[in-house]
């Protein structure tokens, strides 16, 4: 059984550049994704896929724009453009990124009435996918995780995984942000460090 595992977060069309809800400059995480897998035994990917209806969609609030934060049961919830919503081409991942090594496909964000940026639990935790089991299944102990967004999905899903007892790695280099202030990249970095997160390049990987 692998001891490590690779987990590719959101690498969806609507996060690329010229998606729906864009990741600037996130062409380049396809090809640090193809080449780590390389390196892998194995590779979890996960799939934002919303219904239509989803409450974090501002489009589904009147009078609301994207970006704003609103309350929702007592939650501050950012309003996003609407975004992989199950079943469209920009819920898919491009055809340039490789995937007939994934070993586990991941689906977040599926209820209607609760955000899921993290891969292992929504964001009030009041449930959870089978990413967990499955990687104890596999005997996982350390994650190795890269994707979109890094101050979003991949923040949170660092965060819980290390909570649930990983040894987890982020992988710099195949991560890019929401925001492209340098500051707030830094500081994210710097949260997920002081959690106990280490920072690696994809060609430091072993």
């Amino acid at each position: 059984m692998p001891n490590k595992a690779l987990l590719l977060v959101d690498l969806q069309i609507d996060f690329l550049d010229g998606g729906a809800l864009e990741v600037e400059n996130s062409f380049g995480v396809i090809a640090v994704a193809n080449a780590l897998q390389e390196k892998f035994d194995c590779i979890v990917a996960t799939k934002d896929w919303h219904p239509a209806d989803h409450m974090s969609f501002a489009a589904n609030h009147p009078w609301r724009k994207p970006f704003q934060t609103m309350k929702i049961d007592g939650f501050d919830q950012i309003l996003w453009p609407m975004h992989c919503v199950q079943g469209t081409l920009g819920s898919e991942f491009p055809k340039t990124l490789q995937q007939e090594r994934f070993s586990k496909l991941i689906y977040k964000g599926t209820d209607a009435f609760v955000d899921s940026y993290s891969a292992f639990f929504d964001n009030q935790h009041l449930r959870q996918t089978d990413l967990h089991a499955f990687l104890k299944s596999m005997e996982v102990k350390s994650l190795y995780i890269m994707g979109l967004a890094l101050d979003f999905c991949v923040k949170y899903t660092a965060i819980d995984a290390v909570a649930l007892g990983y040894e987890v790695f982020v992988v710099t280099d195949g991560c890019q942000s929401i925001t492209q202030d340098p500051v707030e990249i830094a500081q994210t970095y710097q949260t997920l460090i002081d959690l106990g997160c280490h920072l690696v390049e994809s060609g430091d990987v072993k």
